[in-house]
C-alpha cells in the first residue's frame, strides 16, 4: 500500500460506522503500550456528533484504513485520539490524518494543538516527534500499561502558527 492510495475526508457522523471505527481503535491500541484504554462506539459516536470535534478518517479503496479525533476549545486544538489500522502502520496514514486535523484547526483559527502520549508509546512518540511536537509537561500515572501499572503521559504541544 503506498500512501497516496489513500484518501482524508472528514465524514457527517451518518457517514460512518461507530462500531467499525471502535474495532479499529481497539485492535491499534492493542499494539501500543501506554496507549490508554479504547474508546467504545458510543464514545466514538458522541465524540464525532459534538460540533466541537474534528474528525477525519483515512480510507483505501472504501476500507478504513485510520481516523483521528480533535476538539477546538478557543484558540487551541487538542488531538483526542488517533488510530492506523495493523496493515497501514508506518505507512504515512497517520501523518496524513495528523496533517488534516492540524490543516483543519488552523483555517478553524487555533494557534496550538496538544496531546497526551504514554511514555512508552514509541511509535505515537516517532510521529509526533516527526510532524514537530515539543514536550510541554507530564502527567504521572495518566495511562495503565499492559502490564497494569501506572504509566506516565507526556504532553506535547505544537504551533500551529509557524506554517
Amino acid at each position: 500500500m503506498t500512501v497516496r492510495e489513500v484518501r482524508v475526508s472528514a465524514p457527517t457522523p451518518a457517514e460512518i460506522e461507530p462500531s467499525e471505527l471502535a474495532a479499529l481503535h481497539a485492535d491499534a491500541f492493542s499494539r501500543a503500550d501506554g496507549a490508554g484504554a479504547p474508546w467504545s462506539a458510543a464514545a466514538l459516536a458522541s465524540a464525532i456528533a459534538d460540533p466541537a470535534t474534528l474528525f477525519f478518517v483515512a480510507r483505501r479503496q472504501g476500507a478504513t484504513m485510520g481516523f483521528a479525533l480533535g476538539r477546538r476549545v478557543l484558540d487551541e486544538t487538542e488531538l483526542l485520539t488517533i488510530a492506523v489500522a495493523s496493515d497501514a502502520v508506518r505507512s504515512g496514514v497517520g501523518a496524513l490524518l495528523l496533517e488534516s486535523l492540524e490543516n483543519c484547526a488552523r483555517d478553524a483559527g487555533a494557534v496550538r494543538i496538544f496531546l497526551e502520549v504514554g511514555v512508552d508509546n514509541a511509535p505515537a512518540r516517532a510521529l509526533y516527534a516527526k510532524a514537530g511536537f515539543s514536550s510541554v509537561g507530564r502527567r504521572s500515572g495518566y495511562y495503565l500499561g499492559s502490564s497494569g501499572r501506572p504509566q506516565d503521559a507526556l504532553i506535547l504541544s505544537k504551533s500551529l502558527t509557524n506554517h
